[in-house]
């Protein structure tokens, strides 16, 4: 199965939040830093359904979201005695616009952990600083039939 990327873009709240820190809990603290994999998949409406998938709506409802729930449009940071907390710095969510051509569904069988499942979720680098990557990450791929949405979102904010 061939994924081609269209776009990746980040998208931050679409109101303005404060910029502050917050600490994470202490049980995230102890967890290893990951994102948490998860894929829904939405059958397409009958033929001729305009706005299946929009990918400039789905930013604008992503923008219109993360106005509330800023904190997951920030980064991980270290406070000057080294604790992991979330800093609220609207850098925004990376959404990826993908295409797979002739893939459907019934290609990913019982959905269980496979590489083919797994290449509909963007990689995150781990090696570099934690303030580098996003702590949310949001791929709208479409496949023949379906739309689906995988998103990861950084394990550590729990609180």
């Amino acid at each position: 199965m061939a994924i081609t990327v269209r776009r990746s873009t980040m998208v931050r709240p679409a109101v303005e939040r404060p910029r502050e820190r917050l600490w994470n809990s202490n049980l995230d603290l102890v967890v290893p830093r990951f994102h948490t994999p998860s894929v829904y998949f939405y059958r397409r409406p009958e033929a001729g359904a305009d706005g299946f998938f929009d990918a400039d709506r789905m930013r604008l409802a992503l923008a219109d979201a993360l106005v509330p729930f800023y904190p997951m449009a920030g980064r991980l940071a270290r406070d000057e005695d080294g604790r992991v907390e979330i800093d609220c710095s609207g850098e925004g969510v990376l959404f990826v616009e993908a295409d797979a051509p002739g893939a459907a569904v019934d290609d990913y069988g019982d959905f269980a952990p496979t590489m083919d499942l797994k290449r509909l979720i963007p990689p995150v680098d781990y090696t570099d600083d934690i303030s580098s990557f996003p702590l949310l990450v949001l791929p709208g791929d479409l496949l023949q039939v379906w739309w689906h949405l995988p998103w990861c979102r950084n394990a550590t904010p729990c609180c």
